[in-house]
This record gives C-alpha cells, sequence and structure tokens, in this order.
C-alpha cells in the first residue's frame, strides 16, 4: 500500500469584504480575495478551494499559481465558474515536480471528497 500525506498549505487567502474602492484586478474587487498575491508567481503546485463551512469545493494544479487562480475567476470554462461566489479560502501548496503535482491532485481530490471535481473521481 502507498501511504501519501497531505502537505500542509504554503499560503491560505481568505475571502475579505473590499473597502469600498475599486481594486487593479477582478480576483481582488469584484470576489474579496485582496491577498491572492501572496500566491507566487513562478511556482507550481495544487490549489484548493473552499467554502465558508470549510468544505472543499474544487482541488486544481497549475505550473503558475497565481495565473492559474486568477484564471479561475475569470475565466468562462473553468470548472468553478458557477460556484465562485462560494469559495471562502484558498489554500496552496507548491509542488515543483509535474507528476507529484498529478498525484498530490488526484489523492486529495478522492482523499478529500472535493464537491466539484468531476476529473480523476473514484469515490462515487
Amino acid at each position: 500500500m502507498i501511504k501519501i500525506d497531505i502537505p500542509n498549505a504554503d499560503v491560505v487567502i481568505s475571502k475579505k469584504k473590499p473597502l469600498g474602492e475599486e481594486k487593479e484586478h477582478k480576483i481582488s474587487s469584484e470576489y474579496g480575495f485582496t491577498d491572492f498575491r501572496l500566491i507566487s508567481r513562478d511556482k507550481g503546485g495544487i490549489i484548493l478551494f473552499y467554502n465558508a463551512q470549510n468544505e472543499l469545493l474544487f482541488v486544481g494544479k497549475a505550473r503558475k499559481l497565481r495565473q492559474r487562480v486568477t484564471k479561475h475567476f475569470d475565466d468562462n470554462v473553468s470548472a468553478i465558474k458557477k460556484h465562485r461566489d462560494e469559495v471562502q479560502k484558498i489554500a496552496v501548496i507548491y509542488v515543483e515536480d509535474p507528476m507529484e503535482r498529478e498525484i498530490y491532485e488526484t489523492y486529495l481530490i478522492n482523499k478529500l471528497q472535493a464537491k466539484y471535481n468531476i476529473d480523476k473521481v473514484f469515490y462515487k
């Protein structure tokens, strides 16, 4: 049997009420993630989206994390596009190796039963 330990998040950002003025980016001003710039621009890893009850909504992976988080809130093909308002917390785990990212993503989706992941699901 293979044992995989879930790593601790390197960065966790929570939704905050914007302070009235329009921010420079949609994810800040429209969705309230004012600290999303704490996510590294150049590192790869795993992204976990949580709701207010701390339930895991979606797990994703990316070579460039900040850019991918932004895309989840900007584009129309994101798997969470209908659920963006539900997201209250974003956790990021830095994982540089592409094979390790793939393994962690699949493991986390199934172990924690991410609500909106439809690919790589074995628990249903």
